[in-house]
């Protein structure tokens, strides 16, 4: 199979494959935690703290800030993923700030002023999942852990 100059994905490891698609899903994120109807309570979103009343899916508490911060991670992912280990630092370190966000919000509680981006018990438990699946998919994928880091464009 020939290798074309515009053909971006021949030249992709596991793990820059991997954090590219993290890296979508929280711009999707990000982008449909503004879309009416997909968030409920559009209407009482506010920028940040724990008085928003929005909810993507009618689930995740989200505000402004909280949707911003989706997309910069999201934004940042894309950038990081250009090289193996940008890569392996977005997931493994992005997991342990994820880790660090559930802790945050088990720690200060969804009524308590300090919760500022907002979070709820939803976005707890969808913090920790993301934390450790990119902790998991960071290592896993990673040529020390066995798993391909050979380019495909490579001899």
């Amino acid at each position: 199979m020939a290798h074309h100059a515009g053909d971006s994905r021949a030249g992709r490891t596991r793990v820059q494959t991997a954090a590219l698609a993290v890296a979508a899903v929280f711009l999707l994120i990000g982008v449909l935690g503004f879309v009416p109807g997909i968030t409920t309570g559009y209407g009482d979103m506010t920028f940040a703290g724990h008085h928003s009343g929005a909810k993507l899916l009618g689930l995740f508490q989200v505000s402004v800030l909280h949707n911003l911060l989706h997309l910069g991670f999201g934004l940042g992912g894309l950038l990081l993923a250009r090289r193996v280990a940008g890569a392996r630092v977005y997931l493994a370190g992005g997991g342990a700030l994820y880790l660090g966000l559930w802790l945050f919000g088990l720690v200060v509680g969804e009524q308590h002023a300090a919760n500022f981006i907002p979070v709820n018990s939803a976005d707890n438990w969808l913090h920790l999942g993301l934390g450790l699946g990119m902790i998991l998919l960071g290592l896993l994928l990673s040529p020390s852990a066995g798993g391909s880091s050979r380019r495909l464009d490579r001899p």
